[in-house]
């Protein structure tokens, strides 16, 4: 996802708005509280020096640390351009560089987390081109071996990072063993990356219950650690709740009770319906959120109030539903995707809500500058208390600085992300139309993170002009829903 400018002079005149800061807020503190890392989106390209495929194909990721950390080849910059020009690439994703970068300014943020998460897409975009490019004479299992020996390094890499906490990934689009929003069940890159996850797990029942359970369809149930009390993580692959999914043939499933979306909503009901029972706490992660593409939707002109539907993340509205039937269950979802800073709230038909964070990306492809999360959460109730969103200064991973962006917080003058929270923060977003107030500017501004100075200012006045289709889309994960929030004057 990329903001694109408005014509600068049709909004210049509005960029000033967004130059101030919003009002400094008291600081909720968080005693009792224990930290998590959170990551997504990292898209890493071990394709930066094309020259060094060879030698990656042929070792174990083991050892890619000592290959990318040899000299570049002297073409390298050349081989590359040719690469990016080939495969129509519209940025560049995280080379080896950014990765080691990011990861230690998370360890040095936040050395001793309780546990990691990273909610998808661990390989580069158009890692298909990239790779098939590079190696033409390749198969299919050359591929797949490939991209799950890829995941597992990046696995390796955090584990590194981070050897005393279990770090737990869910897979996004990109991550696949045949193509971008391809994937079968069962396959041997989703019994490779059981393996690879499984070891980062730390706790053998988890271990146990990701290599029995992660191989079907990238899903998994496991208990979060101690102290945290009665909660557990639900993981899902929601790429096969996508209508762009399809079988490594480019086929869909034509026996919809027994395709793998329907297995996996049903999956995910009896997973939440047992934590009810059982009195549980659930955290449930995925990579795609379900509900609206605000951002499409906006610069597709999309004319909702006028009947047309909006541009949906999933095509479904099942996951969404489901989420939506759990709010006494459900403390907190995960996401990515976008790579942006966002939130979103999923109410029940009765009025309760289930929190939801998107998690900021690692790679800059859409000119968003790096950035990871650090979080606190109350052990008792599984509760998300506050976060901080941590920014580099430039997208190349050499010589970056790493600061706070905000703080949840401080930023928003709430005593947590719980739903009741989130429900009061979003409400006030709802009813300022404009986008003016201290929370909307914030929203705003820190939604694309890391971006500074004009520019950031060119683009928040233009979200601004978008604000009801945003505003809405945090709170309205079913078409009709975002219709009538967008065009209430309509009686949409």
């Amino acid at each position: 996802m990329k903001i694109r400018l408005l014509p600068l002079l049709a909004i210049l005149s509005l960029a000033a708005l967004s130059r101030a800061e919003p009002v400094a807020l008291a600081q909720s503190r968080t005693p009792g509280t224990v930290p998590v890392v959170m990551l997504s989106d990292i898209h890493l390209d071990p394709f930066h020096d094309p020259a060094k495929l060879a030698q990656l194909r042929t070792t174990p990721a083991t050892g890619w640390a000592a290959i990318f950390d040899a000299p570049p080849s002297p073409t390298q910059a050349a081989d590359f351009a040719q690469l990016q020009s080939t495969c129509g690439a519209r940025g560049v994703d995280t080379p080896i560089a950014l990765l080691e970068s990011s990861l230690r300014a998370a360890q040095k943020q936040q050395p001793t987390p309780l546990f990691v998460t990273v909610s998808g897409d661990l390989m580069a975009h158009q890692f298909d081109c990239r790779f098939h490019t590079l190696a033409p004479g390749a198969t299919a299992a050359d591929y797949s071996a490939f991209a799950a020996k890829t995941v597992a390094f990046v696995a390796l890499q955090l584990h590194r990072t981070f050897p005393h906490a279990p770090i737990y990934f869910a897979l996004g689009n990109n991550d696949s063993g045949c193509a971008d929003y391809r994937e079968d069940p069962n396959s041997t890159f989703l019994h490779a990356d059981a393996a690879s996850f499984a070891a980062d797990a730390l706790s053998p029942a988890n271990r146990a219950a990701i290599l029995s359970e992660f191989p079907q369809l990238g899903d998994y149930n496991i208990a979060l650690p101690a102290p945290i009390e009665h909660t557990r993580l639900l993981v899902l692959q929601d790429i096969f709740e996508s209508r762009r999914c399809t079988a490594c043939n480019g086929k869909a499933s034509d026996d919809a009770a027994n395709a793998p979306a329907a297995l996996q909503i049903a999956w995910l009901r009896a997973q939440l319906t047992a934590a009810r029972a059982a009195h549980e706490h659930v955290w449930v992660m995925a990579h795609i959120p379900p509900g609206i593409d605000a951002y499409s939707t906006f610069t597709r002109h999309r004319d909702v109030c006028g009947g047309q539907s909006p541009e949906m993340f999933l095509g479904s509205e099942a996951l969404a539903d489901t989420l939506t039937g759990f709010p006494d269950v459900i403390r907190l979802a995960l996401f990515g995707h976008t790579h942006m800073d966002e939130l979103r709230v999923y109410m029940s038909s009765d009025g309760k809500p289930v929190p939801a964070k998107l998690v900021p990306s690692i790679t800059p492809i859409n000119g968003n500058n790096p950035a990871f999360t650090v979080a606190a959460v109350e052990p008792a109730t599984a509760t998300l208390k506050d976060y901080t969103v941590f920014a580099a200064s430039n997208q190349t991973g050499i010589g970056t600085i790493w600061s706070e962006e905000y703080r949840y917080s401080r930023t928003y003058g709430l005593p947590d992300l719980s739903g009741a929270s989130l429900a009061k923060l979003t409400s006030s977003l709802l009813a300022d139309k404009a986008g003016t107030s201290d929370a909307s500017r914030a929203y705003e501004r820190f939604f694309y993170v890391g971006d500074t100075g004009l520019i950031a200012s060119i683009k928040v006045a233009a979200m601004q002009l978008a604000w009801p289709t945003f505003a809405c889309a945090i709170t309205s994960s079913h078409a009709t829903d975002f219709r009538s929030c967008v065009c209430p004057a309509a009686g949409q």
